[in-house]
């Protein structure tokens, strides 16, 4: 009897096993059916369980791969090089919106600005490009877990990533430097000026050439800053040599050199910016008269830029530079507060590596946000006119203090021109290639929605903006709506400009 149990509960163990073997097997399979995107469910064994972490491990790695690929490509953000045929194809596809959004931001908190507004204080030479440094962008959650996975791997790297980096080279590609080198057995640095992504700006004394004091352009030891250099050196190069005799207002390149592989461009020293003025002077907007006389120089110079098939493409308060911005302050008794009045008014244009030739490739996006042309946003092609439009906007900014269009959204700055401007033509909105910002051949834009609002509250028709109804004034509204026209055939030129009534004044103190 006691035999008779020990059979039967021996094939029921036996059965048992057999049946827990049969269940995993289909547990198993059936787990196979009941895979997900997002990862196992609770029936994956533990030997699939890691099968399927190795597996996803190496996906995420490879599309992190393809991702910083993809980034990286469309991190291309100088405009122009003078690059061969296959380059400049590479190029056209790489948009180049970075590049406003560091003069978009400095705009945006200008007026609240502490140790940042410090340090960029004496931004005397080069507005600050956007262009991003390179470095991968990468999420938290991605760091962490390549951290994690891989942390002696990452060791070597960095210690492999520093000895291979020049030792005068930070992380960022900046040169390493201080007050007292000298360069190239002549330049001896002063001190800092300014810094952007492109590199960093300083005053040097030149030892040889009398002690001479010069601004020196010293650009990130990066290949596609590099050739931005070179491109704007070209540009430089023949400025120089078409105006010999520095009749027109544009800066003077002194001298370039390669040093341990950061290019380096010497300019005449100059002051400050006319953003920076207007910021250090609490915004206080240019008379009439001080915006004439700035204004004169300024379209001789760009006009100069356009008879030689050049546009200079990034038109804006902080790439003219006061030739000097000494000053006097004065109590302002209608303001209430003290106003610096500039002793002289003369200006140059500066930053020309953007610049681009008549025959060379356009790129679709061109110019920082507040200054850019319909015709650029619309994607109808742009040339020399464009650098119009931008001077209209610089100019009625001398005059109000404050920026125009204050937005970063495209269609948002189109319904802001046409509550300055009036509606734009149909023609224009029938040829563009950006449809959703079209409906029924008008701007697709909601008066009433929360960005309606924002428009109206902080734009008006653009004869509302008139302080004075004296004559003066009147010739400068005419003059900047007339800049400021839809349609390029009917804007005004350069050279139409200068001869427009507001600068009567200008040329009768020429003949003198």
């Amino acid at each position: 009897m006691r035999r008779d149990k020990q059979t039967v509960r021996l094939a029921f163990h036996q059965s048992h096993a057999r049946g827990s073997a049969f269940l995993s097997l289909q547990l198993m399979r059936r787990s196979k059916r009941m895979r997900h995107p997002d990862g196992w469910v609770e029936e994956y064994s533990y030997e699939e369980k890691q099968d399927i972490r190795k597996r996803q491990r190496r996906s995420s790695h490879s599309s992190d791969r393809e991702k910083r690929q993809r980034r990286y490509h469309h991190d291309k953000t100088y405009e122009r090089c003078h690059l061969d045929s296959k380059k400049l194809e590479r190029r056209a596809q790489e948009p180049s919106v970075e590049r406003e959004s560091h003069g978009d931001k400095e705009r945006d908190g200008a007026m609240g600005e502490t140790c940042k507004e410090r340090r960029n204080r004496d931004w005397h030479h080069y507005s600050k490009s956007s262009a991003r440094s390179g470095r991968s962008h990468q999420s938290c959650r991605t760091r962490h877990r390549s951290r994690r996975h891989s942390q002696g791997r990452s060791d070597s790297r960095s210690h492999r990533r520093k000895r291979s980096r020049s030792f005068e080279d930070d992380e960022e590609g900046h040169l390493i430097y201080h007050n007292g080198l000298v360069l190239k057995a002549r330049y001896e640095i002063v001190s800092t000026l300014g810094e952007g992504a492109f590199g960093k700006v300083v005053e040097c004394i030149d030892n040889p050439n009398d002690d001479t004091r010069v601004a020196l352009k010293i650009i990130k030891n990066i290949d596609r800053y590099r050739e931005a250099a070179m491109s704007e050196i070209e540009v430089l190069e023949q400025m120089n040599s078409l105006d010999d005799e520095r009749t027109f207002g544009c800066v003077r390149m002194l001298d370039w050199f390669d040093y341990h592989g950061h290019i380096c461009i010497v300019f005449e020293l100059l002051g400050l910016s006319t953003f920076d003025f207007l910021k250090e002077n609490g915004f206080m907007p240019f008379t009439v008269d001080q915006i004439r006389h700035m204004a004169y120089q300024i379209f001789r110079a760009v006009s100069f830029l356009h008879r030689n098939k050049l546009t200079h493409t990034d038109l804006k308060p902080e790439n003219i530079l006061f030739v000097n911005s000494d000053y006097d302050m004065e109590y302002n008794a209608k303001m209430k507060r003290d106003e610096r009045t500039l002793k002289n008014l003369d200006v140059k244009v500066v930053d020309f590596g953007n610049a681009t030739f008549d025959h060379e490739h356009h790129t679709s996006v061109v110019s920082t946000r507040h200054y850019r042309a319909p015709e650029v946003i619309l994607e109808l092609g742009w040339n020399q006119s464009c650098d119009v439009w931008s001077l209209g906007c610089i100019l009625l900014e001398y005059y109000l203090g404050l920026t125009l269009f204050q937005t970063h959204d495209s269609k948002e700055h189109l319904a802001m021109m046409e509550r300055v401007l009036g509606p734009i033509p149909v023609h224009l909105l029938q040829k563009t290639k950006k449809r959703r910002y079209v409906h029924h051949d008008r701007l697709d834009w909601d008066e009433h929605s929360s960005s309606g609002r924002y428009v109206r509250k902080h734009c008006k028709p653009l004869k509302q903006y008139m302080s004075s109804r004296s004559s003066d004034h009147e010739q400068l509204f005419d003059l900047i709506h007339s800049m400021m026209e839809y349609d390029v055939s009917r804007r005004l030129t350069l050279e139409e400009a200068i001869w427009h009534p507001f600068f009567h004044p200008m040329r009768k103190e020429r003949k003198k």
